[in-house]
């Protein structure tokens, strides 16, 4: 068993203000005996395509030193939710992972890209700044292996299962949903996730800022693999906590056996 922990807080439009913030939220957290504490999508970038290009960085980078840094100096694992990264002058929406001592063990670049036009709701293209990643994350830590993915990937299901027979145990996603799409499709989905594939799921939203430029939906959320809610936040800034027992999980698995039950020469 080990200790989650999900910081849902605001960035701002200054880098270094951000990093203060998520310097005292994850210090608070590894306080509280979390062992893997995770970041929301784009915590120190505007979530905007205005923006996406102007604030990335390589993975050498001060931001992604920064995390590597504080995963060592608190000894605990660090999920980085997601900054934009450049490369080979292609920017992405990426999500970098530490272990205790700071490597980086795992690196997942948002492979579905949110291009939506909802009527009467929301706009946004992201495909007009970002390029798409080309892989399933899992990353090997001491409890089992975690799957991550980001935001819009959480829309199709084939992913979270090909990370489930990669052998993901739970699987982290830093998300912005927005009030459009959260208070339709938030809940449900990170249920269901967490359902079909029998898992633990964590969905690890920015606290709402009403008054910046994309408003999220807030709403971090940790689900069992019986698709309880363990752990559920509001929209305010906050720490969710939850203990994560994959015992539990292979009981669900044994009296429930979903995976087991597979027909894939059928489908």
């Amino acid at each position: 068993m080990f200790k989650l922990a999900l910081c849902q807080l605001k960035g701002s439009y200054d880098k270094e203000e951000s990093r203060q913030t998520v310097r005292r939220y994850v210090t608070e957290a590894a306080s509280n005996g979390a062992d893997v504490i995770a970041l929301p999508e784009m915590w120190d970038c505007p979530y905007s395509n205005d923006y996406f290009r102007e604030y990335a960085e390589t993975a050498d980078g001060e931001t992604v030193k920064f995390m590597s840094d504080l995963a060592a100096e608190l000894g605990v694992y660090l999920i980085g939710g997601s900054i934009s990264e450049i490369d080979d002058d292609k920017v992405y929406n990426t999500a970098f992972c530490f272990d205790r001592e700071g490597r980086m063990i795992g690196r997942h670049r948002k492979t579905h890209l949110f291009d939506i036009d909802v009527e009467g709701g929301i706009r946004f293209m992201e495909s007009d700044t970002l390029t798409a990643g080309d892989s399933a994350t899992v990353i090997d830590t001491e409890f089992g292996k975690i799957g991550v993915a980001i935001c819009y990937d959480v829309r199709f299901p084939e992913l979270f299962r090909r990370m489930t027979l990669d052998g993901a145990r739970m699987v982290i996603l830093p998300a912005a949903f927005n009030m459009t799409t959260g208070p339709a499709h938030w809940d449900i989905t990170m249920r269901a996730r967490a359902l079909d594939n029998q898992i633990f799921f964590a969905a690890n939203s920015p606290a709402r800022d009403e008054e910046g430029i994309y408003v999220a939906y807030g709403n971090s959320c940790i689900v069992s693999p019986w698709g309880d809610f363990i752990a559920h936040a509001d929209e305010k800034e906050c720490i969710l906590y939850a203990d994560i027992d994959f015992g539990y999980e292979d009981s669900i698995r044994n009296q429930l056996p979903l995976l087991k039950h597979r027909r894939p020469e059928l489908y």
